[in-house]
């Protein structure tokens, strides 16, 4: 399969059609500090077409911060008065139960309530009457809201990802669910598509085709699936990447000779270039939260290694040094982390890289072989990536620590190229 990775040892050399891509998750992995919650099933969540209850565990277990304590088949909802000692003696810290409920105009009534079972106290809860077809995202909600309340820090569950599938000899870019579920097809085609990357908005994807036979950079809406070419220049367009206010990209151009690094407005003007080597640089990625500086990888050093530089240009300061071949990188939304993919012998594994303490050494998250495309979620505390497992392209989650890993194996395609899309749905 064409990927990033590929066109980079290379020397760079339709419409919205619904579809679903069926996921399961596989969590391995232990946590330092798991905090053990117990969802038991929501009452009458049998009598609709989601098992809510199931669906907020898998959010909560995939994040690395909880473990689920079995609740032994109990079904218990928000108004209940749960006995806090029996469930303190299970070892449970936390719980939280609710219901689903049919409505006469056809929706559904999805409450919850939560509660810290050691302080013996309640900690709210919600109602909300959703489309049965919405059902996955008032679990996905509800996660949210739960780890919000116990964690202090904003959830990601209700957020989606993009990805790359090839089957049938077919490319197909695909929005889905943060855990995989519920893909719906953004553009199809018989040439490859690379580097999809979300606006700062969530409204827009913008990714590389090779439909026209030559790379070109496309923005795309999601609802819609009106698109628009941003980069369709002489040579090679490739690797968008958006700036945090949304009204720019940068991207790798070869309209000049070589491959550098341009920036663009979001319609695909004024475009300055940004870098001058002899050398191939790609992969741009601005500098989060701020976007005054680019990370972009180059082999002016040799081999591809990741530098930064302003975005009003200026000298370039190497940032990877351990390793003959680092690229990919992604910038965590605090700024402080970079994740990177590092040639280890034949393998590519994903690594970190704390850059807010000088002298930092990179760390391997990974054991695998081929893993590809890391991405943050947007509270900074997953990264999504590719890797090759069991035969098949799949998508993986780790927790920052690499500890808890979460698996997404499609059913169907062999699946790259993930992307983590912003808060805002």
């Amino acid at each position: 399969m064409l990927t990033r990775r590929n066109i980079l040892a290379a020397g760079l050399a339709g419409g919205a059609l619904p579809a679903w891509a069926q996921f399961r998750v596989e969590i391995s992995g232990v946590g330092a500090t798991q905090m053990p919650i117990a969802i038991p099933r929501f009452r009458d969540e049998d009598k609709v077409a989601q098992q809510v209850s199931a669906i907020v565990r898998a959010d909560l277990e995939r994040s690395g911060f909880f473990r689920p304590v079995d609740a032994n088949g109990t079904a218990m909802d928000e108004t209940a008065r749960p006995a806090m000692g029996e469930w303190r003696g299970k070892g449970v810290d936390a719980l939280a139960a609710g219901s689903v409920q049919r409505l006469a105009d056809g929706r559904v009534d999805v409450r919850f309530k939560l509660w810290d079972v050691v302080k013996g106290t309640e900690l709210g809860g919600q109602a909300s009457a959703v489309d049965p077809a919405d059902l996955r995202l008032a679990a996905h909600r509800i996660a949210d809201y739960i780890y919000e309340k116990l964690t202090g820090d904003k959830g990601v569950f209700s957020t989606r990802i993009a990805y790359v599938t090839r089957g049938g000899g077919r490319y197909t870019l695909r929005v889905a669910d943060s855990d995989g579920e519920g893909g719906q097809v953004a553009l199809n085609s018989p040439e490859p598509i690379i580097s999809p990357a979300w606006s700062p908005d969530g409204r827009e994807l913008a990714y590389v085709s090779f439909e026209s036979q030559k790379a070109v950079i496309y923005a795309q809406e999601v609802m819609s699936g009106r698109r628009r070419p941003i980069a369709n220049f002489r040579g090679t367009n490739s690797a968008p990447a958006w700036s945090p206010d949304g009204n720019g990209l940068a991207a790798t151009l070869s309209r000049e000779g070589g491959s550098q690094l341009f920036l663009l407005d979001r319609n695909g003007g004024n475009v300055r270039r940004l870098t001058s080597s002899q050398a191939i640089d790609t992969e741009p990625v601005f500098e989060l939260p701020d976007g005054k500086r680019v990370y972009f990888v180059s082999d002016r050093g040799g081999g591809p290694q990741v530098y930064r530089t302003s975005v009003g240009g200026g000298g370039v300061e190497r940032i990877t040094f351990a390793g003959s071949y680092n690229i990919s990188p992604a910038i965590s939304p605090d700024g402080r982390t970079l994740a990177y993919i590092s040639r280890q012998g034949n393998t590519f594994r994903l690594h970190t890289l704390d850059l807010a303490t000088p002298g930092a050494q990179p760390v391997a998250l990974t054991d695998t072989a081929d893993d590809e495309s890391p991405s943050f979620a947007p509270n900074g505390k997953l990264i999504i990536y590719a890797t090759r497992a069991g035969g098949r392209d799949v998508l993986m989650t780790t927790t920052l620590d690499g500890r808890i890993k979460a698996r997404l194996v499609s059913t169907s395609a062999d699946v790259r190229e993930p992307t983590w899309g912003p808060y805002g749905r």
